[in-house]
């Protein structure tokens, strides 16, 4: 097969006269996703600002992201089916594009000249074609052997925790320096950057020459990418829908209170713009310890059913300490467990869901893990501000204590199997 990768440890990207080695695409594919994560929260960074100087309450600002959300919800398991049957080259290359039409938008929406609050509800629409995390998480998965692949997708949840940071602070500093117009406009840059290099440096298709899935008989008709029973089939597989229960349940009350942070962060917490965005830089760089650190030592002395218990039973007592905190110096103290549960479920899930299915459908399963952080958006504003206002935030906690409670008492009683990955 053309352009896949090989059991050998090189590739030969068409076009090009050096020879990339597998340690070499997945550094590439860890810059990628590095560039993408720092644009997407430069454009976060500004987004509030933009739609109050266009005009719109916190209502409007809500269907806003709602509309992304679901967008990216809708998007994430046909966009992962579309990088399964196209590889792993046109999928990083149509998420960059999609990305640099979005912040081309978003930029074209802050000139006066323009219908700047249509522009800026158009530039959601890309979003349902940005998935260049679940594109990178392909990318190495298909390239770690089976034992690296919790510490290998950590590696890669790093980037997270640099976009959080440097977008974050890169956003405000821009805003601040040259106006609302230059981060989009340097994201769409560095966009551009990454769908170059995706479409020269990263091989055709980084899957096996053999794959666990069936030829289809001469003449048959290929399989589409929008093929919704197809991608609703592997939540069927055993032990499948087990795992993302999991995955969903435990990472909803945490979603919740995540959704509600700025808020929570003004009213509760009574902090200034300058002082959330120091905390969220203070979130961003635990998570950078903990994925690119602590996970990857951890998971060459336990299982992953260990792992997830304890990520499940540290949801637990985090829950029990924001049900009972008063002051942001409280929260700073519960900010490293919350992490370590959020950091630890999300990559042992991720690795035992891909370990679920074969090698020719790892793309559409983790198409369908990157819908669940879209899910929580989506649900998040409408529950969580009822929540909020009905019972503030200790209510949070309790959430969390309960649901967590139930999915520990789910893992006990029913083990989660170990699973080796298919053979390539």
């Amino acid at each position: 097969m053309q352009g896949a990768w090989s059991p050998r440890d090189q590739v030969q990207s068409p076009g090009r006269m050096s020879t990339l080695g597998r340690s070499s695409v997945i550094l590439l594919t860890y810059v990628l996703a590095a560039i993408e994560l720092t644009c997407l929260f430069m454009q976060l960074s500004v987004l509030p600002y933009l739609s109050r100087k266009l005009g719109l309450d916190s209502i409007a600002f809500g269907y806003l992201q709602t509309t992304f959300g679901v967008l990216q919800l809708l998007g994430g398991p046909v966009f992962g089916r579309f990088a399964d049957q196209r590889g792993a080259r046109a999928a990083l290359t149509l998420s960059f594009l999609a990305a640099l039409a979005l912040y081309l938008l978003l930029a074209a929406a802050s000139s006066p000249a323009l219908p700047g609050v249509y522009l800026l509800f158009a530039s959601r629409l890309p979003g349902a074609l940005m998935h260049t995390l679940p594109a990178a998480q392909m990318v190495i998965t298909d390239l770690s052997a089976p034992e690296e692949r919790p510490a290998a997708l950590g590696r890669l949840r790093l980037c997270f925790g640099v976009g959080v940071i440097l977008g974050s602070l890169l956003g405000g500093t821009l805003v601040s320096a040259y106006g609302i117009q230059c981060p989009p406009i340097l994201a769409a840059l560095a966009t551009l950057l990454g769908a170059v290099l995706s479409f020269t440096c990263i091989p055709a298709s980084t899957k096996g020459t053999k794959t666990d899935t069936q030829t289809p008989p001469p003449g048959s008709p290929r399989a589409s990418v929008f093929d919704l029973k197809a991608i609703a089939s592997l939540l069927r597989l055993p032990d499948v829908p087990r795992i993302f229960l999991v995955k969903v349940a435990s990472n909803f009350p945490t979603g919740l209170f995540m959704v509600m942070f700025s808020i929570i962060s003004m009213d509760f917490f009574q902090l200034e713009a300058a002082q959330a965005g120091y905390l969220m830089s203070f979130f961003g760089l635990l998570q950078m310890v903990t994925q690119g650190l602590v996970i990857g030592q951890l998971s060459s002395r336990f299982s992953e059913e260990a792992l997830l218990r304890a990520s499940v039973l540290a949801f637990i007592v985090v829950g029990l300490a924001m049900a009972w905190m008063s002051s942001v110096f409280h929260f700073c103290l519960l900010v490293p467990g919350l992490v370590f549960s959020l950091c630890t479920l999300n990559v042992v899930t991720d690795s035992m869901l891909t370990k679920a299915v074969s090698t020719s459908d790892t793309g559409a399963m983790l198409g369908l893990c990157a819908s669940v952080q879209p899910l929580l958006r989506t649900l998040g504003p409408t529950v969580g501000g009822f929540l909020y206002r009905s019972f503030g935030v200790p209510i949070f906690g309790h959430v969390q204590v309960a649901i967590n409670v139930l999915v520990l008492l789910v893992l006990w009683r029913k083990p989660m199997p170990q699973r080796k990955d298919k053979v390539r």
